[in-house]
């Protein structure tokens, strides 16, 4: 994974964003982002969650203010070498976004098909994460059979197929059961502890206790608290080098880019 010399991998700077001429919905936000951190994004309804994930995973630009992702000016980046950016991060919607017409394993191969991962190369660590998110058995179904739990756990295994830099995640435990969402976790937690920085916006407080090292992003009005100063001057901590634990699955790497813009429907 590559990151800026420094480490960091995004920076916000006063950002703030505004819809048309209305007030602002995100405002003043100040801070960095870095390999190996563990996020949990909370607020309440209309607080400004789903906006901020946009802005991460460069869905929309912000009306002032400036965001250094990867290294590069993400304002002011030509439009023709976002598409690089966004293959870095993964995003879990909370709609899913499937491909309506292909199936549940074709969902989930589709950003490795896009990066030019070859065909003998994606059958295994596909059917490899299906197999973990508990469809082995459904890997041929097309979206509208699956209920929507079945759907969150494809949206989940096509966004970290390819070990993203960045993983996004928008409630990506409301639609499943508690002992799936537990093992969603853990999966979320292992990219982590290989460098992965992951941002979960929830409403589920019990799963804020669940990731013991996990910075708390708690959003009010469009402003960012952060009462003890750890997002904008966040710790360092060492990227973690050890491997998935036993039993699940790698994803892909050798010879893949870092990461996935998750698919688009």
């Amino acid at each position: 994974m590559n990151q800026t010399a420094d480490g960091e991998i995004i920076h916000f700077d006063n950002v703030g964003l505004r819809y048309g001429t209305d007030r602002e919905v995100l405002s003043d936000l100040s801070f960095t982002l870095y390999p190996g951190s563990f996020y949990f994004l909370t607020g309440a309804s209309g607080a400004g969650k789903t906006s901020l994930l946009r802005l991460l995973y460069l869905a929309q630009r912000p009306s002032r203010g400036m965001i250094r992702m990867f290294g590069s000016d993400a304002i002011t980046l030509p439009r023709d070498r976002l598409p690089g950016l966004r293959r870095r991060i993964g995003v879990v919607f909370q709609d899913f976004r499937l491909v309506p017409h292909l199936s549940a394993f074709d969902n989930v191969a589709l950003p490795l098909r896009v990066a030019g991962v070859a065909e003998r190369d994606i059958a295994k660590p596909v059917a490899d994460m299906l197999d973990w998110v508990g469809l082995a058995d459904r890997m041929q179904a097309r979206p509208a059979t699956l209920s929507g739990g079945e759907q969150q756990r494809v949206a989940i295994a096509r966004a970290v197929i390819a070990r993203p830099d960045m993983l996004v995640a928008d409630e990506p435990t409301g639609n499943v059961d508690p002992d799936m969402a537990i093992k969603l976790l853990r999966l979320f937690e292992a990219l982590n502890r290989l460098g992965t920085t992951v941002v979960v916006a929830t409403h589920d407080v019990h799963l804020l206790q669940k990731v013991p090292e996990s910075l708390i992003m708690r959003l009010d009005r469009g402003r960012l608290s952060d009462p003890t100063g750890a997002l904008r001057y966040p710790p360092r901590r060492p990227t973690a080098s050890g491997g998935m634990p036993a039993g699940m699955p790698m994803g892909y790497s050798a010879g893949a880019p870092a990461g996935t813009a998750g698919g688009k429907a």
